[in-house]
């Protein structure tokens, strides 16, 4: 009898054993596809990626230089100070570390919503026969690293400075790294149980703006305080009753409860020959404790969270209300299309809590940045009518800085943000210039106020002359239409229509060039007004006749280098736009 065919073997099938361990990967294997796609996109070949790697590792360098520099200055002095010397060193190093605690805090509280519940890969993860414990522990350090490399770059340079300033040897980076690892660690841990506990009260989706406003708050509350505080005091012993209010209060620690503290003592400790244990050993054993704490409350509420995140957050359309009144009203002499397209961009804005919720932070740092301006030491002996006058003036680069990264934040994103919605823009019988001069005019209106609002209150504080604040208000006014213009060009020239969050499209290369092109503006344009001012403060303080033709043309090189880099950037953008297929 001949044997049986295979066609007529019933198939094999794998066997189960119920007994059989699940397969359960290692946490290094749960971050591999992570790795995998970062490595991938740095060695794409991408047209132009050499140089823009260049670009940024030169600012990089030049980044990591200025801060090595001045801390190195300051603290080559303060070694020099005996007795209160090291005392000083501490405390700079304690101011600065408690606000990297604040910025990781706040980081870390945003950061966790998207790793842990809002990332694409949880479907499978949560889904798979995955440890509970290695599913958090890879989703800790996937957020560890997307919320502190920004700090540990900025750590770099400043741990180098205090280690060759007070010959910490070739050991102190060692000690420096295993300080900071519990420092990034308890943040992440705080962070990602402050996020857990809210999404099993809100939707995720809801949270994302709950947290947006509380991390804004919570900013412009740290600015407020920080600067309240007054850490220029302990540059001025003079200002204290006697000596021994002054050390007193170098002496005090500035946190005592936080890591921030900790690491200051440990760090001061080795420099200074006196090894201080009790602080590393309170710092690790704090990390440990608040990893096992999160790791319990994330056994218990992830779950529950996740589930709740699946969950789509409720929207509300409203018909009328104050801003289509408004619209009706104010933008009805500009036509329909134009109107529409105006309060498409404000409605867009108010929608996106990321984006209106930052006014808050913006309002803050407007008020720290007129309260600095109050106390400025413009009176009294040896102040002179010329110092009185130059200050304001110089003060426009300030506010050139303040105006510029206003518009990188809000208006540079403006083209990105139409996302896969430009295609159906495009495909519209409009024009694209009035959709790009809409965005122009939404982003511009809204910082000339503020503009004008900084430097007529800062002139209004320091008392100066009429010449110097129609200057300064002219000034202001042109650079705010350059910067807005530029802003419009750069996001048009690159933009990042794949990235849904606005507050990462700034920190591409284009925003990288667009601040450093408004650096270069301001800087022109400050230079060729410096002539004119200075003959014109000269001939103010030594009664001498003024000479018109040096004011002329220097007003009206500023004026003319404004005008080319509002109009220039926005005709490439245009034509940029224009090349995009409909």
């Amino acid at each position: 009898m001949s044997a049986t065919p295979d066609v007529m073997r019933p198939p094999v099938v794998a066997r189960h054993d119920a007994e059989a361990p699940l397969p359960d990967p290692p946490l290094l294997h749960l971050l591999l596809p992570k790795w995998l796609t970062a490595r991938a996109r740095t060695v794409a070949g991408e047209k132009g990626r050499g140089a823009r790697f260049a670009v940024l590792g030169f600012v990089g360098l030049m980044f990591w230089a200025f801060i090595f520099g001045v801390l190195y200055r300051l603290l080559t002095y303060f070694r020099g100070v005996e007795e209160i010397g090291a005392l000083l060193a501490g405390k700079l190093l304690g101011l600065l570390l408690l606000g990297f605690t604040s910025i990781l805090l706040l980081s870390n509280v945003i950061t966790a919503l998207s790793s842990f519940f809002l990332a694409k890969d949880l479907d499978m993860l949560v889904a798979a026969p995955v440890d509970w414990l290695r599913l958090y522990g890879a989703k800790l350090l996937e957020t560890i690293i997307a919320s502190s490399w920004m700090v540990a770059l900025v750590a770099i340079p400043m741990f180098t400075a205090y280690g060759i300033a007070y010959r910490g040897g070739w050991l102190f980076p060692l000690v420096a790294t295993a300080l900071m690892l519990p420092m990034f660690v308890i943040p992440a841990v705080i962070g990602s149980a402050v996020t857990l506990t809210l999404v099993n009260v809100f939707p995720a989706r809801r949270t994302r703006d709950i947290l947006s406003v509380i991390a804004v708050l919570a900013a412009g509350g740290i600015v407020l305080l920080f600067r309240l505080i007054r850490p220029e005091r302990l540059a001025r012993p003079e200002g204290f009753r006697s000596l021994l209010d002054f050390i007193a209060v170098l002496r005090t620690p500035t946190s005592p409860l936080l890591p921030s503290e900790w690491v200051q003592k440990a760090t001061m400790g080795y420099l200074t020959g006196e090894p201080d244990w009790l602080s590393m050993y309170v710092l690790w054993t704090t990390a440990l404790a608040v990893f096992v704490l999160g790791a319990m409350l994330h056994r218990w509420l992830y779950h529950t969270g996740f589930s709740k995140a699946q969950e789509s957050a409720q929207r509300w359309v409203k018909k009328g209300g104050l801003l289509s009144t408004l619209g009706d009203t104010m933008l009805k002499p500009f036509g329909i299309l134009r109107r529409e397209l105006v309060l498409k961009e404000i409605r867009l804005f108010f929608r996106d809590t990321t984006q209106w919720s930052q006014l808050i932070l913006l309002a803050v740092l407007v008020v720290v940045y007129v309260y600095n301006i109050k106390f400025l030491p413009l009176s009294g002996e040896g102040i002179t009518f010329f110092l009185v006058n130059v200050v304001p003036f110089l003060n426009l680069v300030l506010a050139g800085f303040v105006l510029a990264s206003i518009a990188a934040r809000f208006i540079f994103p403006g083209v990105s943000l139409e996302g896969r919605t430009l295609w159906l823009l495009r495909s519209s019988p409009m024009a694209v210039r009035d959709l790009l001069w809409a965005k122009f005019w939404v982003g511009t209106l809204p910082l000339l106020a503020l503009a004008i609002a900084i430097v007529g209150v800062t002139d209004y504080l320091l008392q100066v002359s009429e010449f110097m604040f129609y200057v300064s208000v002219g000034t202001i006014a042109l650079m705010t239409f350059a910067l807005s213009g530029m802003a419009i060009g750069f996001g048009t020239i690159f933009p990042q229509f794949e990235t849904e969050n606005a507050a990462q499209i700034p920190t591409s290369f284009g925003g990288l060039l667009y601040m450093m092109a408004s650096v270069t503006l301001i800087g022109g344009v400050i230079v060729l007004e410096a002539r004119p001012v200075y003959g014109y403060l000269a001939a103010q303080a030594f009664q001498q006749p003024i000479e018109p033709t040096e004011m002329i043309v220097g007003f009206g090189l500023a004026a003319a280098l404004c005008v080319a880099a509002t109009l220039i950037p926005i005709r490439v953008a245009l034509k940029r736009l224009e090349a995009v297929e409909r």
